[in-house]
């Protein structure tokens, strides 16, 4: 009996690495160091609405381009996704959304990150065009909720009422996330 609990850890162990590793990679920043602080404090100069999550989404699948990587369904398995490493972005994710600010979504957006396949935007977006896209993105998040507070240097802060996001969670009515 004993002998056979063996290869049952080892699978297990196996399938629990890339799990964590993936996660791990989630937590991670995409801002530069010296950017971080800057780039969190950013807040959207947008108004919550279901207006600003459909110019979002028009932009998201079109002039932004983003579903070519992130996909249609902010899964990061767009047509692109499969050439670059590290993989593109998961908004689908909660620890996507547990872990970073707004601002610090808008600053990648903008300006891309280094050591990805993530190009900066912000010669064909303008800033606005930029904040439209995040409250699309972040209804790919479903009822994962807005987040919650982080503690450890690389965990943005709380992005829900009061926080990074504040209150993105609050939009109301068709098309909000």
């Amino acid at each position: 009996m004993k002998a056979s609990v063996f290869p049952l850890i080892v699978v297990v162990v196996s399938l629990a690495i890339p799990a964590w590793a993936a996660e791990r990679h989630m937590m991670q920043p995409r801002v530069s160091a010296d950017k971080l602080a800057a780039a969190r404090a950013l807040t959207s100069p947008l108004p919550r609405s279901p207006e600003v999550v459909e110019q979002g989404k028009a932009l998201y699948n079109g002039k932004g381009a983003c579903s070519n990587c992130h996909g249609k369904d902010g899964g990061g398995n767009g047509p692109a996704a499969a050439k670059l490493d590290p993989a593109p972005r998961n908004f689908q994710h909660h620890g996507f959304w547990r872990h970073r600010t707004e601002g610090e979504i808008f600053w990648v957006i903008k300006n891309g990150s280094v050591g990805t396949g993530m190009v900066g935007f912000g010669g064909q977006l303008t800033d606005e065009e930029i904040w439209s896209i995040i409250p699309y993105m972040r209804s790919f998040a479903g009822a994962h909720g807005p987040g919650m507070m982080g503690h450890g240097k690389d965990m943005g802060p709380m992005m829900g009422p009061g926080g990074g996001m504040d209150g993105m969670g609050s939009c109301e009515g068709e098309g909000c996330p």
